[in-house]
């Protein structure tokens, strides 16, 4: 009866006092809190390691974060020596072998890895010495072995030839390399040939000179003590040998003087990716920090900013368009705005970007853009600080970029107080429309034209032309005049002749196909068997499993993916039967339905350009006559997605030229096979279609 009253009580109180208010007049706001943030324990070793203890026993769980924070590394011309560094180091120690050191890890239940500028672990409380212990011993006495370094050089080398076909790779490495310059740390890329130059020494002088303790910080988090990692720290972290990394100068990157338009031409790019850049003198520590960030939200930070709505939600150009505002304290940063849009609209791309760069520092903006970005960023700050890492990851910004002690303390403080004119301002002073650099890559043949045709404020864009490897470069003609006499079906005849005549590939009624690629260190098995009858067969296994299948017998035909078993629809089934042929060529010469859409150029090939259907294209090299490219479009989710086959080294294969290499790229994916075996009317039966 008591909890009775008492509720009573409570509502009828409530009822009074909202009696009692005003509605009619609108509250004004509070002050903004303070944060009560958690002050992380920080104490220093003799040799200049920073140790930051975050106490929280929540928990039964902690990590170790060691970041050394160095300024910019110029690797030269042995560039990839610091990515190399970084994949030997957790290989085990000098204490501790390889194996030995993993399965520990394992066992504990615990996360261990490196860079060539830090670590992270992560275990339980109860393993914590452990993994001191460990991640200590994997630091400062690194197993570096011939054979580990072969390895990784390897997987590098693998990676980077995989990029060189993925459209936003080339992207992000041209983007940086223009507007630093290839001398500077953050211009320069490692190639197939700096990562050849770098031998085993250069890696062990590399960690010699730079994982380093002076300026080390390792940050510990989680269900301890901060006695404890005094102790343990003074104990695994004392022998890390005293040192000062080389110091470099660098002269100082300036952004273009006029917004010019650079192009770097993709031919198997379906989008253009589109970037909008510009270098900013911005730090941490800046007064208009806090306003260069919301003029930066409001501008492109997500999906309700003004490139967004503008080129998503009005024109339809792209799935997303955003920008982004870096600072650093040893270098200028980069302004960066994006969007990856259809060849077709490239050029309107452009100058809507520019357009809205134009905007944000002419027009004011509005109350409610303002207050709804400040509610954004106070929402995310304060969820973030119920993450221990976050308490950590702020503590860890203070002593590296010499903010003032109450720097996230005062932050929401601070927010409130940012006007529209301190937003005006920073996006006046960090967002440059008159000295923009566009870096545009794409397929040049459908975009250059439209791109030259651009004009800005009455002003004509100039459109220079760069490699992948960011050097200037004579812009490609693309309106190559075809040869007199030239047409899609001379095209298949040389082709055909080219690879063993007509009479030879009618005499073929059966392929089989072996080959394998490797994926993120793992082994892709690739089998494809053909016949004239339609028939097709197509596995892709990893590890021995099947994980895609496509079957076609005749009428009939089926997928199977993650174990589901899909029927081919008819319009799927008609698209089977001619990629079912050993060689559909024959088809196109008989059935005189292609057509010759002009030349390109595939790699440093002059090639051919012939349309087999809407949705696929075929590339023929004009020397050699052989097939150099295939281009299918595929539509998933609304988008279009290009699949690209490249075709290498040709063989002879019981008198008929067959490529060896087959290099497929899907979206961000790239898989290049290697053709083990092929069989010409053998190694085909009637189960295989089953």
């Amino acid at each position: 009866m008591r909890t009775t009253y008492i509720l009573l009580f409570t509502i009828i109180s409530f009822l009074t006092v909202q009696a009692q208010v005003d509605r009619t007049v609108m509250p004004t706001p509070g002050p903004a809190p303070e944060i009560n943030l958690g002050e992380p324990e920080i104490f220093k070793l003799n040799n200049g390691l920073t140790v930051l203890v975050v106490e929280n026993h929540k928990l039964p769980r902690v990590s170790i974060q060691l970041s050394i924070d160095n300024p910019p590394i110029l690797e030269g011309d042995k560039a990839g020596v610091s990515l190399l560094t970084g994949s030997l180091l957790g290989k085990g120690s000098k204490n501790i072998a390889k194996d030995q050191f993993n399965e520990e890890i394992d066992f504990l239940g615990a996360r261990l890895n490196f860079s060539s500028q830090g670590a992270y672990a992560q275990s339980l409380s109860k393993y914590f010495s452990r993994m001191m212990e460990l991640l200590a011993d994997a630091a400062i006495y690194p197993n570096f072995t011939q054979d580990e370094f072969d390895k990784e050089k390897d997987i590098l080398l693998t990676g980077l030839k995989s990029e060189e076909k993925v459209v936003s790779s080339i992207s992000a490495r041209v983007q940086r390399a223009l507007a630093y310059g290839k001398n500077h740390p953050y211009g320069e890329f490692a190639t197939e040939q700096t990562v050849n130059n770098v031998t085993l020494t250069d890696v062990e002088e590399f960690y010699r000179d730079y994982f380093v303790p002076a300026n080390a910080y390792l940050i510990v988090i989680g269900d301890i003590t901060l006695d404890e990692v005094k102790t343990l720290t003074n104990t695994y972290f004392t022998s890390w040998t005293k040192a000062v990394p080389p110091s470099f100068s660098y002269s100082k990157p300036a952004n273009v003087p006029n917004t010019q338009i650079n192009l770097v031409d993709m031919p198997n790019a379906v989008q253009s990716e589109i970037t909008v850049q510009n270098l900013v003198d911005l730090k941490m520590k800046d007064d208009d920090f806090i306003a260069a960030i919301l003029a930066n939200q409001i501008l492109g930070g997500g999906s309700d900013s003004r490139v967004n709505l503008n080129l998503r939600e009005d024109k339809g150009y792209t799935y997303g368009a955003y920008t982004s505002l870096g600072n650093d304290k040893y270098a200028p940063a980069r302004f960066v705005a994006t969007a990856e849009v259809r060849n077709s609209v490239t050029d309107s791309s452009v100058v809507e970007l520019l357009k809205e760069l134009e905007l944000i520092t002419s027009k004011p903006v509005t109350e409610k853009e303002l207050k709804t970005t400040k509610a954004l960023y106070a929402g995310s700050f304060i969820m973030a600080l119920e993450d221990p890492q976050t308490i950590a990851r702020y503590a860890l910004n203070i002593e590296k970029e010499n903010l003032p002690k109450n720097f996230y303390k005062s932050f929401l403080e601070k927010l409130e107080k940012v006007s529209k004119t301190d937003v005006e301002l920073a996006a006046k002073k960090y967002f440059n429309v008159n000295n923009a650099r566009v870096v545009v890559v794409g397929k040049g043949s459908e975009i250059l034209a439209n791109l030259e045709k651009i004009n800005f404020n009455g002003k004509k864009l100039h459109v220079l032309s760069f490699s992948k490897t960011a050097d200037r470069i004579e812009t490609p003609n693309y309106n190559t005049a075809i040869p007199e006499g030239v047409t899609a079906n001379t095209i298949m005849e040389k082709y055909i002749d080219a690879i063993g005549g007509k009479t030879k590939l009618e005499s073929v009624t059966s392929f089989a196909m072996s080959a394998a690629a490797e994926m993120q260190g793992m082994k892709l098995d690739l089998e494809v068997k053909k016949t004239t009858n339609n028939q097709l067969m197509q596995d892709v296994k990893m590890m021995g499993n099947s994980i895609s299948k496509q079957v076609l017998n005749g009428d009939n035909g089926y997928m199977v993916m993650q174990g589901q078993r899909i029927d081919l629809t008819e319009e799927e089934l008609i698209k089977s039967r001619t990629e079912s042929l050993p060689f559909p060529e024959l088809s196109y010469l008989a059935n005189n339905n292609v057509s010759l859409e002009g030349m390109e150029m595939v790699g440093d090939k002059k090639a051919y350009k012939i349309k087999v259907t809407d949705d696929k294209t075929t590339f023929y090299d004009v020397e050699t006559g052989l097939k150099v490219q295939e281009v299918t479009l595929t539509e998933m989710q609304g988008q279009q997605i290009s699949s690209t086959s490249n075709f290498e080294d040709y063989k002879d294969v019981s008198g008929i030229l067959l490529p060896f290499k087959l290099t497929q790229s899907f979206g961000p994916q790239n898989f290049e096979f290697i053709i083990s075996d092929i069989k010409i009317n053998e190694g085909v039966s009637a189960e295989d279609f089953e």
